[in-house]
């Protein structure tokens, strides 16, 4: 294996950049790699229930014991997924559910243990820069990784295409159901109470785990955690459902959205306390809150299918008190169809799209700053302790696109560094912002790459990932002509390292690898317990915050991994007799605060309102 990049790289690519001045022509890519052919998932010790032999709507028949069939013209089945229906779409975006698609418990969902087969099978990757390591073969599984990933074909300076772009769909309203709401009907309800029409089963309060259903929590060995509550869905959708967003943790309150409503919950007891209303459907919605626990939603601008998302509400998540309301300048030009995606950091919440990109007070909304409407132009923005923007960037060639990664100032938009990508390589991710780390993709031929940045936006290193596998997720809901930047699963970074979990199987285990960030190398590995899939969610206290899958026999856990590696540290085991209902929330995410761990269901949908109604969509865990 060659070694890394210098922080000098070849012919100028990634050297920071001068705002004003136009980027260097980058070097041309190293020779190809033979593709490596998909190899099927092993079968669970218990295997789900045999789904029918014509998935659901679909015309690509499968035999009962046989691997997928590829559809036609030698592709994957339908969105991506061989043979499966509502599984993500072609380049990992989420194919919607068609009205009628098994919901949750029922077949055609994903096995005891979430995993879902990768898109992409196993492609070759090159390095982004000449001469640099060819990584081991990339992510696949799903489960709790939130659906949307693609196989790792080396992670070193290049991996298989994770063309999941987490972006947002905006799905138009049902005009038989829902006739048009006026901008100004937001309302806020701190009652406590539903409304008449919604008929929830929420948690009891008395940490039974108790939803008028079952008793969870009967059969609770010692040592396990209890099921606090189980809530199902309570609002009547449009016909191909909803994606929801969340779960957040502020205090001791939970909250969710999902098509026009904000809800927060009691964290102990899953008591409705407050509901947010929005006239129209939620499209767009910040990774995370601010410190302060305020968050700004994004929802279209009419009833209308295709209506664009330019709508600001902001909400504090601890009251659930409505704030300012803002509508993002509508987007000119070529690309003026571009959805807005939302990013928040310090006191400023940015709305982005392929033609715009804007800055906003999250104090009152008022415009902080414009995105350049020359040179590299950001398109998407990711937040938190530092404001991160993708940018297109002139390459003076219909046949050659340029793009780059910096740091801008969030309260006037200006670049503090500009890092320039090779020649057709595209900004896919932002897995950390401090320390910077950066998945970039080339589409079309399938190559993925991971590299870090220094403070400076010098080059640091680019990962090396041998010979592995690796499963990062960036599920969750998408917008159409968008791009988010943050939202995955499976990674995390701390000062000097970054954590990245290999890919699973069917009742396969797998490991979690350290890298350090100032070479690229791999530091350690730490192996999950039993077969039961690991997924780094973030840092916490130091340490990597974990989340272990359920299995066909056990319930799933919440651990943590030392920084200098070892075994993980379990912090809550949760109950085998919720196991079920663990591994079976759609495209599942997750908040762990406070001592209690939530997953709740990424979508909700079913084949009628009945069905609709009886959908479990969040689940609280608790010593």
């Amino acid at each position: 294996m060659t070694q890394p990049p210098s922080n000098q790289p070849p012919g100028g690519f990634g050297a920071p950049q001068d705002p004003n001045q136009a980027p260097n022509q980058a070097p041309s890519q190293g020779p190809a790699v033979p593709p490596v052919p998909p190899q099927a998932p092993p079968v669970p010790p218990q295997a789900p229930p045999t789904p029918p032999a014509t998935q659901p709507g679909y015309g690509y028949p499968q035999q009962p014991g046989q691997a997928p069939q590829p559809g036609p013209y030698g592709q994957p089945g339908p969105y991506g997924q061989p043979g499966q229906a509502g599984q993500p779409g072609p380049y990992g975006q989420p194919a919607q559910p068609p009205y009628g698609y098994p919901q949750q418990g029922q077949p055609g969902q994903p096995g005891p243990y979430g995993q879902q087969p990768n898109p992409y099978g196993g492609y070759p990757t090159q390095p982004m820069y000449q001469g640099a390591p060819t990584p081991p073969q990339g992510p696949g599984g799903g489960g709790p990784f939130k659906g949307r990933t693609g196989i790792v074909a080396g992670v070193a300076a290049a991996a298989v295409l994770v063309a999941a772009v987490t972006t947002w769909a905006v799905v138009g309203g049902d005009d038989d159901k829902d006739p048009a709401a006026q901008p100004t009907a937001t309302a806020t309800s701190s009652s406590g109470a539903p409304k008449p029409t919604e008929s929830v089963d929420q948690g009891d309060g008395t940490g039974d785990g108790g939803n008028g259903d079952e008793d969870l929590n009967a059969g609770r060995q010692a040592g396990e955690a209890k099921v606090n509550w189980l809530l199902k869905n309570d609002v009547d959708l449009p016909r191909n459902g909803s994606d929801v967003f969340g779960p957040w943790i502020v205090g001791d309150t939970v909250v969710k959205a999902m098509y026009k409503g904000v809800d927060g919950y009691g964290l102990s007891d899953g008591k409705r306390k407050w509901h947010v209303d929005l006239p129209f459907e939620l499209c767009a919605v910040p990774p995370e809150p601010a410190a302060d626990g305020s968050m700004v939603f994004g929802y279209a601008e009419s009833a209308k299918d295709g209506a664009k998302c330019t709508q600001l509400q902001k909400v504090d998540l601890k009251t659930g008190k409505a704030g300012w309301k803002k509508a993002v300048p509508k987007a000119t030009g070529l690309f003026a169809f571009s959805d807005n995606t939302l990013a928040i950091s310090g006191n400023t919440v940015t709305a982005a799209g392929s033609s715009s990109a804007y800055g906003f007070s999250l104090a009152d909304g008022h415009q902080l700053f414009k995105g350049a409407d020359s040179g590299c132009k950001p398109f998407a923005f990711a937040g938190g302790s530092k404001l991160i923007a993708a940018m297109d960037c002139p390459s003076g060639s219909t046949t050659k696109k340029l793009q780059a990664i910096g740091e801008v100032d969030p309260n006037t938009g200006k670049p503090k560094f500009t890092f320039q990508l090779e020649a057709n390589w595209e900004v896919d991710k932002v897995y950390s912002v401090d320390p910077l780390v950066v998945s970039a993709t080339q589409r079309d031929q399938k190559k993925w790459s991971i590299f870090a940045l220094n403070a400076n936006g010098k080059l640091r290193s680019q990962i090396q990932g041998g010979n592995d596998k690796f499963a990062p997720s960036c599920g969750g809901s998408f917008v159409i002509f968008g791009k988010n930047l943050q939202g995955c699963t499976g990674v995390a970074a701390d000062a000097n390292t970054f954590y990245m979990a290999t890919e699973t199987g069917y009742g396969k285990g797998n490991e979690v690898v350290a890298f350090d960030l100032n070479t690229g190398k791999a530091k350690w590995r730490s192996k999950a317990p039993g077969d039961q899939p690991m997924t780094p969610l973030r840092m916490d206290g130091g340490q990597v915050l974990l989340y272990v899958d359920p299995s066909y026999d056990k319930g799933g856990a919440v651990a943590t991994l030392a920084p200098t590696g070892g075994a993980p540290k379990i912090l809550l085991q949760h109950p085998a007799s919720a196991a079920g209902i663990e591994s079976n929330f759609y495209d599942a995410s997750f908040a762990y605060g406070n001592g209690t761990f939530v997953v709740a269901s990424g979508r909700v949908s079913a084949s009628n309102d009945k069905d609709e109604m009886q959908v479990k969509t969040m689940m609280a865990f608790s010593k």
